[in-house]
């Protein structure tokens, strides 16, 4: 999972300061490495490098972004990743000097790459998946002025559209996209699932129109620009450096699948994804499990809700006061620890956890207390968290998830582990519970969930939940392939590769 943002400012002004600004509000999705490419008419300056955004840019790097285009992005760490070279965006000069920052996870990258070397003739330094989609897309445009003279002022929107039509008959996967091409404009595409995330917000300036695209809403109010619209499944859309905006549906068939686990984990609160508040789905969450735990103990006798930091809160108080149960923040998160969830092999994830939490003791004495999480992964946190509770005095420790038991991997951007690592994996409910020490366990229902995430207009979508029932919205996702991503992605092979 990674964010990405865009922004074209008013001519002659310079963007880097609010693209800085944009990565900050998005450092929630990913904190391994960060990068801003800005341009002006003629030419791109560039900064990427491992790290948290305030760590990677310092002010001589500021000084020398100029230009008044340019997007970022922050990455988190995946299997095969931990090179500053793989941090983007990425830059190709060949046509007219295109940069790109991607979201998302593309699952014919080898294909592509091959692809890319047989039939266009162009070599990628990485195994990066984002690098060879800039370079596929690169060819594509070259492929559309087909030796067109003119050079830069050639280029058309028509050309960009199709470039994208043609981009995308060669793309598996996930990919919300922003890309700059230097001293023409910004561009903006989403795939025809619409699985990951992409907002736009524009302002008026002294008389120009500028424009914002990011993977969250939040960047919108963060930087005070007035929200717009999602970018739709398959869409693009192109911001000229003028301020003009053109758009169109680059893909025949396109569905609105996004993934369901940007409500339950990744995204902000205070976002608005596909028209449906984070928030909103959180509380939604809450209630529903505040249901279940009524018809399954009726007379539950649970004394307080205690959430886990940050994003198990909002399900807590929907819980809370579905339940009317006093909701007590009983955990205190070190805010300087990164998300362990994302955080490479389990050594190093196990000892965060440790420094991540601790107790407040007289909120737990004596009492049962029921804790909520967003979801559970490797259970090293929930294992970890009742038993800090039971060591501050709780008589009776339950647990509950927001999400339903996550048995499968996600393909599409969310480098959760092999099978094998999950608690969930081969077990039943009984025994995850005994695994973690929890009294009892209560996981939210997938049906349930989908009902928290689709608001309050209920308008027709049909959410990638394949991570809790394996059923992979692109399709094409074979056996053959999930083996080789989960042997990529197994602690055992990042740990290795952090050494």
């Amino acid at each position: 999972m990674c964010g990405i943002v865009g922004i074209v400012g008013s001519p002659g002004s310079q963007v880097a300061t609010s693209i800085y600004d944009a990565l900050i509000v998005l450092q929630h999705r990913g904190q391994d490495a960060a990068g801003i490419v800005t341009s002006d008419s003629e030419n791109i300056c560039h900064r990427r490098a491992n790290g948290l955004v305030r760590d990677v840019f310092r002010e001589r790097h500021m000084k020398n972004l100029v230009g008044s285009m340019g997007i970022g992005h922050v990455r988190y760490p995946t299997a095969g990743s931990n090179s500053s070279s793989e941090a983007q965006p990425f830059y190709t000069n060949t046509p007219f000097g295109v940069s790109l920052a991607h979201n998302g996870n593309l699952n014919n990258t080898p294909d592509i790459i091959s692809g890319l070397l047989e039939y266009d003739h162009r070599r990628i330094n990485t195994s990066s998946d984002s690098e060879a989609l800039l370079n596929l897309f690169a060819a594509e445009i070259q492929r559309s002025v087909n030796g067109r003279p003119g050079g830069l002022e050639s280029l058309t929107d028509d050309d960009i559209f199709r470039a994208i039509e043609r981009t995308h008959l060669r793309l598996e996967g996930s990919y919300s996209v922003v890309c700059l091409i230097t001293g023409w404009g910004m561009v903006a595409f989403r795939d025809p699932n619409g699985i990951r995330p992409l907002f736009m917000g524009k302002r008026e300036v002294g008389g120009n129109t500028e424009w914002l695209v990011s993977s969250e809403s939040v960047t919108c109010k963060a930087l005070g620009f007035d929200l717009d619209r999602d970018v739709f499944p398959g869409e693009a859309v192109i911001f000229r450096m003028d301020g003009k905006q053109n758009s169109k549906i680059c893909h025949r068939k396109t569905a609105h699948t996004p993934c369901i686990f940007e409500h339950v984990y990744f995204a902000r609160p205070d976002s608005v994804i596909d028209g449906v508040s984070v928030h909103q789905a959180r509380l939604r969450m809450g209630e529903f499990l505040a249901r279940k735990i009524r018809r399954i103990i009726p007379e539950h006798e649970i004394d307080a809700v205690i959430p886990v930091p940050d994003s198990g809160r909002i399900a807590a108080l929907g819980l809370s006061n579905e339940l009317g149960i006093p909701y007590r923040e009983g955990l205190v998160k070190n805010r300087y620890i990164g998300r362990t969830f994302i955080m490479p092999g389990q050594r190093v994830r196990k000892d965060s956890v440790r420094k991540k939490l601790n107790t407040i003791d007289g909120e737990f004495r004596e009492k049962s207390i029921l804790i909520v999480d967003d979801s559970i992964v490797r259970g090293n946190t929930s294992r970890r968290i009742v038993s800090m509770a039971r060591e501050a005095g709780a008589s009776k420790v339950l647990f509950a998830s927001s999400s339903p038991p996550i048995i499968h991997p996600n393909v599409y951007g969310i480098d959760m582990p092999a099978r094998e690592e999950y608690v969930a994996f081969r077990k039943t409910t009984e025994e995850i519970c005994r695994s973690i020490g929890a009294d009892l366990l209560i996981y939210q229902d997938l049906d349930d969930l989908v009902k928290s995430c689709l608001g309050e207009e209920k308008s027709p979508v049909n959410f990638d939940c394949s991570c809790f029932d394996g059923i992979y919205v692109t399709g094409g996702i074979t056996d053959e392939y999930l083996m080789r991503v989960e042997t990529a992605r197994s602690d055992t092979t990042k740990e290795q590769v952090s050494v």
